[in-house]
């Protein structure tokens, strides 16, 4: 029997939905509805009585005092009616938690055949609206045709007894899974298997999978297990391991560099060897705090004696752009999955978002997938869900705008843990696999979801990535099998623990069981959604919310009794051995069995062409532009400009009290509005410690030199740090490379050996920074290939590739929260400083793009420089004798001093000839003083009576009073180099300009 159940908010109520819809249809289409309401469906496939039906109604589904339902369609007017709902097989996680507790309250069980499933109608109204209207809208606005379905109703066509009469989406796959024996005689027939499985085999691997199966001594071993050709499944096995994605086969790559200015040339062999995991080795020696790096899940640093930190950053890209509510909510549950999966398993404790899209108000002829403000919406909702739904608060985050990130948008999540130092006496970072000890796959079910998510990660984006590997994440399982797993490991139940992210079970059982040596896993145990997967998916699909513990057989009964308890799923699909050999049945009959050291059979190492040419040949040039006239209309210009003006929207949907730890928000200031350089947490509530976390993401810089973007990048995220009470003692980075494809092609990719280059000069940069800087890299990924094929106005390819792009995280431990500092003036009568240099360096500056230019001088990073000043503030901070301290970064001082001065909501005067500018007075012009991106630099305010003790700690450093905090006028009052008065802007309209651009989204 089906049965559906409408409920909608009160008609008094104001339904936010309903009104976005109404505004993004005029916004997008200049379609005008005069009014909207939204209307859940919740359709039950189970039989149940009309008594039950009522309690289920008004008991589960609907909140009496701001809803209403009905189990008949409810009286609501309209003139259309659009109905969206979930494809087949697509994860309904609203629905999977109202079965939880329909079984919980009326204690029945689903069968099989049972279920429920979610949709939504809109009920919209308007003056002449035409079927080709309410179409677009159900098309382009209300449904992603990846994962939805959508049907239109006019008034005349509408039942009012049975509203939406439409079949529920299920999936059911009845065939009998099996496995294919496939030829692999040439490597031509060896290509073209991985062309038509999507499997990005790179052609220099082909030999080697080949040359392995042909091997005699392996034949051997494969016919006693009943084999003798490859399967599918070992071949999807090898694809996923073999991925840019999971193996980082760029990073361990040979790049042949070549200086074309000077004809220099060398050969770079494994970037992340040299530049990333020898340095970080090094510094871990130097630093007591660094307890795990670069082989787990996410690093582990010291937090205090009796706990660890854990982090670790990741992207979603790929599906985000095929779904972006879907791909950023799988993202941020996933990334949150590797804390949970690192050690013995940490207690999530934060999670951070970047976003780099294309322009909003884009209206040019290429046609992305998802028009970037559809996409940011929908990315932003996901991140949303995931972190609120979890109970994870959402304490930082950025977003960027650029026409580069059309062709593919970045999504980058970073997830925070804390876990004790030691379990039942045993390090809490070490972990291992032992033969003997049962595989168990603990929380969702495998589905046909999340099928080449990390091949097609591994490729740029096109109309032939396939639309399986998006997926759909439920924070509500997960969040469960957090909480059980934390209660397994304080118990001492399990002595490995990993996530199913990239590649499923390929991934989580092939590397744990390298530990051991060997495993056996029976397919046929593992938990699905529905019947008919075929082996292969099953072993590689990245269906959601699963782990893969290692359990001793001894505990098994009371881990799967704790299981139980917390309503989580758990089951046990094979063993762990020392075979040697990956041996995967289904029904006891073999259907993979491959060596453990497959992966170390030969594989030649990527190969790629690196011609760097220096910006001066390339053309670039530092402009010709007269000064200004008029500074206070540029000040608000650079202010409302995409990349400057207030995201203060997003950060208003993430919950950051959650959990009640948080010290420095992510929104600071007199009205709560301005962002923060760095957010701060407790995440021990009985301790006075604090864990700083800041992020920057620079990419216009590369234009120029991805060396000084990376640089840049991360003495930005340093300054933040020590902008809020942070120290350079304690500064650990997680690097995220996203990178456009660099392997050179005449017609697909001419640039590729620049792209290359500007890679390897991004990872000398990183190297240098960090050494410099004393900062471990404790955490990281790459992704690469952020381009993607548009579709033109004739209907022509366009290729457009993103910036080289870096987002670097960092984060340190504050002894004493209580010393935190923030960024908005204090008190009137206070003195502002500037500290650190503005030189001529408005390379890819705000400045420039807003005048239409590039540039040349990008700004330099002067390590030695810079560290002093760093420490100097640190020690005035831990003094008690700064009031406010901010870091400056994009849009240069012209736009930090107007957020400065909003944060506090007061006045500043402030005198740029005082700017400390290479110790040359005056040599500089008014605008390159306002608006030079220079690094290393803070702005701070000091009491009078401590102004005596800031000179002296910073005296021989390029540091110096610009000006005072008023409250007279409560205006930003800049005065020129000779004195006359540049900006006199009220506050208020600062705010205002500010605020416009995305204030109404």
């Amino acid at each position: 029997m089906i049965s559906c159940i409408e409920i909608a908010l009160k008609p008094d109520l104001f339904d936010a939905e309903a009104a976005s819809l109404k505004k993004k249809a005029l916004d997008y289409f200049n379609i005008r509805l005069t009014d909207a309401r939204t209307v859940n469906l919740v359709t039950l496939e189970a039989d149940f009585t009309g008594d039950e039906l009522v309690v289920i109604k008004d008991e589960i589904l609907t909140n009496p005092v701001t809803q209403i339902s009905s189990l008949k369609p409810l009286d609501i007017a309209f003139d259309w009616c659009i109905w969206i709902g979930l494809r087949p097989g697509v994860r309904d996680n609203p629905a999977s938690t109202a079965v939880e507790a329909v079984e919980d309250l009326l204690n029945q069980h689903f069968d099989a055949q049972d279920g429920i499933y979610t949709s939504k109608r809109y009920a919209v109204t308007g003056d002449g609206l035409k079927r080709d209207e309410i179409e677009i809208l159900a098309r382009e606005l209300l449904s992603n045709p990846i994962i939805q379905q959508w049907k239109v109703f006019s008034r005349a066509e509408w039942d009012p007894e049975q509203g939406v009469n439409t079949a529920p989406a299920k999936v059911r796959l009845d065939h009998e899974p099996e496995f294919a024996v496939l030829s692999i005689g040439s490597n031509d027939e060896l290509q073209t298997i991985s062309d038509q499985r999507n499997l990005a085999l790179n052609p220099r691997d082909i030999p080697v999978i080949r040359a392995y199966f042909l091997d005699p001594d392996v034949r051997r071993s494969r016919a006693e297990a009943g084999l003798a050709e490859p399967t599918d499944l070992e071949l999807e096995y090898i694809s996923q391991a073999r991925s840019d994605h999971c193996n980082h086969n760029t990073f361990q790559g040979l790049f042949r560099y070549v200086d074309a200015d000077t004809g220099k040339s060398s050969v770079e062999e494994n970037l992340f060897k040299k530049y990333i995991k020898e340095p970080t080795l090094e510094l871990k020696n130097k630093k007591p705090w660094v307890v795990s790096v670069l082989w787990d899940n996410a690093g582990v640093g010291r937090f205090d004696e009796s706990s660890n930190y854990v982090i670790t950053g990741e992207t979603h890209n790929s599906p985000s752009n095929m779904e972006a509510y879907g791909g950023a909510i799988t993202g941020i549950v996933g990334v949150y999955r590797d804390p949970m999966g690192t050690g013995l398993g940490s207690r999530l404790i934060m999670g951070s978002f970047g976003f780099c899209v294309g322009e909003l108000d884009y209206k040019g002829p290429l046609k992305p997938n998802l028009h970037p403000r559809r996409l940011l919406d929908g990315i932003v909702e996901g991140v949303k869900d995931g972190g609120n739904k979890s109970g994870v608060p959402t304490t930082f985050g950025q977003t960027l705008f650029n026409s580069g990130y059309m062709g593919k948008s970045l999504v980058f999540v970073t997830a925070l843990g804390i876990m004790p130092a030691k379990v039942e006496g045993h390090p809490s970072h070490e972990k291992e696999t032992c033969p003997g000890d049962l595989i168990v796959m603990s929380g969702g079910r495998v589905g046909k979801d999340g099928i080449h998510g990390v091949t097609a990660s591994s490729e740029v984006l096109s109309e032939n990535t396939p639309a399986g590997h998006v997926q759909i994440g439920d924070p509500y399982t997960q969040k469960k099998m957090h909480d059980f797993l934390l209660a397994a490991r304080d118990e001492g139940l399990y002595r490995f623990i990993t996530d199913n992210g990239g590649g499923g079970l390929s991934s989580s059982v092939g590397e744990s069981a390298m530990i051991s040596n060997g495993c056996e896993v029976w397919l046929d145990r593992v938990p699905l959604k529905y019947e008919g997967l075929d082996m292969w998916e099953i072993w590689i699909s990245e269906s959601q919310e699963r782990m893969t513990i290692a359990v001793p057989p001894e505990n098994i009964d009371r881990f799967l009794a704790l299981s139980l308890e917390h309503a989580v799923e758990s089951t046990v699909i094979g063993t762990y051995t020392d075979t040697g050999k990956l041996h995967i049945k289904y029904k006891e009959q073999t259907c993979a069995h491959v060596d453990m050291d497959l992966l170390d059979k030969g594989f030649p190492n990527w190969e790629f062409d690196a011609v760097w040419t220096s910006p001066e040949t390339r053309g670039l040039y530092e402009p010709v532009l007269g000064e200004p006239r008029d500074f206070e209309r540029l000040v608000c210009d650079i202010l409302q400009r995409p990349n400057i003006c207030s995201k203060e929207y997003i950060f208003r949907q993430y919950d950051h009290e959650v959990q009640g730890g948080s010290v420095v928000k992510p929104l600071v200031g007199c009205n709560r509005n301005i962002p923060s350089d760095a957010s701060v947490i407790r995440p021990v509530l009985e301790s006075a410690k604090g864990l700083a976390f800041s992020q920057a993401i620079i990419p216009w810089y590369s234009k120029i030199d991805a060396f000084h973007m990376m640089t840049c990048t991360i003495d930005e995220a340093v300054r933040r740090i020590i902008a809020v009470g942070g120290t350079l003692d304690h500064i650990g980075g997680v690097d995220n490379f996203c990178w456009p494809a660099i392997g050179y092609d005449s017609v697909k990719n001419p640039d590729g050996k620049f792209k290359a280059a500007q890679l390897v000069r991004a990872c000398r940069a990183l190297k240098q920074a960090c050494m410099a800087y004393e900062i471990p890299l404790l955490s990281g990924k790459d992704s690469m290939y952020v381009d993607g094929h548009l579709t033109g106005q004739y209907g022509e390819t366009v290729k457009v590739s993103a910036m080289p792009t870096m987002q670097f995280s960092a984060t340190g431990v504050i002894a004493d929260i209580s010393t935190t500092v923030t960024m908005d003036p204090k008190v009137s009568g206070d003195f502002v400083y500037v500290l650190g240099e503005t030189l001529n360096e408005l390379g890819a500056s705000e400045y420039y793009e807003l005048c239409g230019a590039t540039g040349l001088n990008v700004p330099v990073v002067k390590f030695e420089k810079f560290k002093v000043v760093y420490k100097a503030l640190t020690r005035a901070i831990d003094k008690g004798i700064i009031a406010s301290a901010h870091a400056v970064s994009r849009g240069g001082l012209g736009v930090h001093l107007s957020l400065c001065a909003m944060a506090g909501g007061l006045g500043m005067d402030i005198d740029l000839a005082a700017v400390p500018k290479n110790g040359q007075r005056g040599s500089l012009r008014n605008d390159t003083l306002l608006f030079s991106e220079s690094a290393g630099r803070f702005i701070v305010t000091v009491a009078p009576e401590n102004r005596e003790t800031v000179e002296k700690l910073f005296k021989g450093m390029a540091a110096a009073c610009v000006g005072t905090v008023t409250d007279q006028h409560k205006s930003l009052k800049i005065r020129a180099i000779d004195g006359r008065v540049l900006v006199d802007t009220a506050i208020d309209t600062l705010e205002t300009v500010w605020q416009r651009p995305l204030g109404e989204m």
